[in-house]
Order: structure tokens, then C-alpha cells, then sequence
């Protein structure tokens, strides 16, 4: 049986599968098990991963070529989703040498509409509860890994899932990150606020409060300051963006980082004493210890009542900026009041048993890939991609 792991798409996806491609090449041996990645960085990410966690782990790392130039006409013209797609479509002789395809996200459903025979396995990343987790092409896929019940529960729903062919109690991010050093981030004994605005504009606090908010903290005599947004906010994290941000490099209560392996590994939301966000999955894997929660609606929501929403009762939601810190000061005397609400959320999130979920759906994935008829994969000269 031969697997592939892609990553697409940013870093922040690898942890989300990393672990479940380990756990495979560790406990069942007969099953070549390859990571695939679109540059070098992400590679070597996912080598120090491997190194750090699972040394035994016996994986190929392979990097998926697309031309320079067809790289930068794709990016500036297209967008990265057209990227994602074109890398998939000029490396089809590569997928189509595997039994199965084990994807973070929805992107590689789109082997499909090239032709390929190959299956098609759905991690997710992230255990958010927007739309975007429950779009009608997740019936495409053929086996789906989930945290919870929550997430099952809306699935099967909306008929996007069949007993037999998901599993539940799996989120191998906590295996790794959760081994993340929490040391604290700053000298001092002021609680850390971490600000987590969404990517997409039409949701995120940034666009509207995003400076008041920095501006606001910069100025604060009682709080540190964390903003670590959604990595796809300055994708990438460039020299220029940072300058950006230069009128709060000498504070030594902020920091400001735009997308580094800190943002991702749960360092931030392990170490914050508050989250300030909107609506980023991260909340999910924030208040797995419950701590104060603030959101900012900048969009004048409906949110009461709706399922992609449900997160937003963990917390005071604000629909302004307005006398920021007072608002923080009231979450943390409010607290008491969420705790119950945020401890049912992690319950009906996250399904997990002590001790590691990966190896529970590396087993379900063998299992499930070993119970249908096998297929015979392309010879596939995957050894040219290897590095």
C-alpha cells in the first residue's frame, strides 16, 4: 500500500496530518508512506517534525515541481487557490502512482476532476465549527477523520458522511503542539492577550479594528500583547509587512508575529491568558483550558442560533473597540460565567481519549484502505520528486 501526505497550502496545515503519516510508517510497515510539499521550507518543517517526534518514522519526503515561471504567473494573476490546483494537475503522474491521497484540506478533491482513480482521505485541519468545515464537495471524499461529535453530528446531517467510512476521537495536532514550549513570552507578571483576527475579510475583525485594537494594547500599562493572526493574513510573512508593525518593535509587552512556526504550534495559545479573535478555529484548541474569551464582531452578525457560530458563546462578543481594555478587564471578572459553556464545547468538540489520537487514525485508515478492493497504482517515477 503506498500513501501520500500533500501540504498545498501553508505550514499551519502540516501538524494537523504530520503526526497520522508517522503513526502509519511506525506501526504498520508495509505501507510506503510519502509527504509531499510544495517548496523546501515546508519540508524541512515537516523533517525537524518527524525528527523531534517520531525518529523511527520511516517516511519519503518528495517535493512537488511546477515551473518558476508558471509559479509567478499563477500566483500574481490567479491567486493561491489556482497555484494549489495547477500544482496538483502538473504533478498528476505523481498522485496517480498512489493507493490513496491523505489531505488536511479540500483541495485534492480536485484530482478528481482530472481524472485520477486514486481515494481520497479528509483530515480537516482545525476543529472550527464555520460552513467552510461542512461545504456539500466533503461527500467526495472517501474516509473522513474528525475530532468529535459535534463535527460528526453536522456531518451526517447534511448527508455528507457514511457510518463505515469516518472516524471520530482524532486530532493529531494536540499530539505534537501540545509538547510545544510554553515558556513564558514575556518578563513580566501582566496576563498576555493574544489577538488571532481571521484571513478573509468578510469575517475578520482586522480590516475594521485590527489597528485600534494594536494601538489600544501598545498603550496598555496592565496587559502583553500577542498578535499572531491567521497565517494567511501577510502569506507571506515579508520584511515589508513586518515595517509595517515597526512603531511597536520596541515594546517590550508586544509581539508581533505575522506566520512563524511559534503561530502555529499552539506556543500562543498555550502560554495567552486571553483570546481576542473572531473566527479562527484556533478558539477550539484555546479554551481546551478554559481561560477569558473576547470577540469581535465587526459585521453586525446574526450569530445567535447559528451552528457556525456556536463559539461566539464562550465570551463576551464586542461590536466595537471602544474602552478595549476595560472589556478584557470585564471578561476576566466575567469568567466564571463561560467556564461551564466553554468545558461543554471542548466536550462536544473534541472526542479524545489520554494519550495520542494519531495512531488511532493512522489504524482506521489502514483499515478502512485494506477492506475495499485494491487498485493498482500507475508507476509513478515518484523517486525523481524524493529529496
Amino acid at each position: 500500500m503506498r500513501l501520500v501526505f500533500p501540504y498545498l497550502a501553508q505550514a499551519h496545515q502540516i501538524l494537523h496530518s504530520l503526526p497520522i503519516a508517522a503513526a502509519i510508517a511506525e506501526r504498520h510497515s508495509e505501507v510506503d508512506v510519502h509527504v509531499a510539499a510544495i517548496n523546501e521550507n515546508q519540508l524541512n518543517f515537516a523533517r525537524r517534525l518527524i525528527a523531534r517526534h517520531a525518529p523511527l518514522a520511516r517516511l519519503s519526503f518528495d517535493l512537488l515541481p511546477v515551473p518558476l515561471l508558471d509559479r509567478l504567473r499563477l500566483k500574481i494573476g490567479f491567486g493561491n487557490q489556482h497555484l494549489k490546483q495547477y500544482t496538483l494537475l502538473h504533478n498528476r503522474h505523481y498522485f496517480s502512482g498512489f493507493d490513496a491521497v491523505v489531505a488536511p484540506e479540500r483541495t485534492s478533491l480536485f484530482l478528481r476532476r482530472i481524472g485520477l482513480p486514486v481515494r481520497l482521505i479528509w483530515t480537516r485541519h482545525g476543529a472550527g465549527d464555520r460552513e467552510i468545515g461542512f461545504a456539500q464537495d466533503v461527500r467526495q471524499f472517501d474516509f473522513v477523520l474528525m475530532a468529535g461529535r459535534k463535527i460528526e453530528q453536522r456531518l451526517l446531517e447534511a448527508h455528507l458522511i457514511q457510518p463505515g467510512r469516518y472516524i471520530t476521537g482524532v486530532y493529531a495536532k494536540f499530539d505534537w503542539a501540545e509538547r510545544a514550549s510554553h515558556e513564558s513570552l514575556f518578563g513580566n507578571e501582566r496576563p498576555t492577550v493574544l489577538y488571532n483576527p481571521h484571513f478573509r475579510s468578510a469575517l475578520s475583525s482586522w480590516p475594521r479594528y485590527g489597528r485600534m485594537v494594536l494601538d489600544s494594547l501598545a498603550a496598555s500599562t496592565r496587559y502583553n500583547l500577542v498578535f499572531a493572526p491567521h497565517v494567511r493574513l501577510f502569506d507571506p510573512p515579508t520584511d515589508a509587512a513586518y515595517r509595517s508593525f515597526s512603531a511597536y518593535a520596541s515594546l517590550p509587552h508586544v509581539r508581533i508575529d505575522l506566520g512563524s512556526e511559534r503561530s502555529i504550534d499552539m506556543s500562543y495559545t498555550g502560554a495567552a491568558n486571553l483570546y481576542l479573535g473572531d473566527v479562527s478555529s484556533q478558539i477550539a484548541e484555546f479554551v481546551r483550558r478554559p481561560r477569558p474569551c473576547v470577540f469581535l464582531d465587526a459585521h453586525t452578525t446574526a450569530w445567535q442560533g447559528n451552528p457556525s457560530y456556536q463559539f461566539w458563546a464562550l465570551g463576551p462578543v464586542l461590536g466595537s473597540t471602544h474602552c478595549l481594555e476595560s472589556q478584557l478587564d470585564d471578561a476576566f471578572a466575567t469568567q466564571s460565567q463561560f467556564e461551564a459553556a466553554q468545558r461543554r464545547y471542548i466536550e462536544d468538540t473534541f472526542e479524545l481519549q489520554p494519550g495520542p489520537t494519531a495512531p488511532r487514525g493512522a489504524d482506521a485508515i489502514v483499515e478502512f484502505l485494506s477492506s475495499l478492493k485494491p487498485r493498482r497504482p500507475s508507476a509513478a517515477a515518484v523517486t525523481t520528486h524524493t529529496k
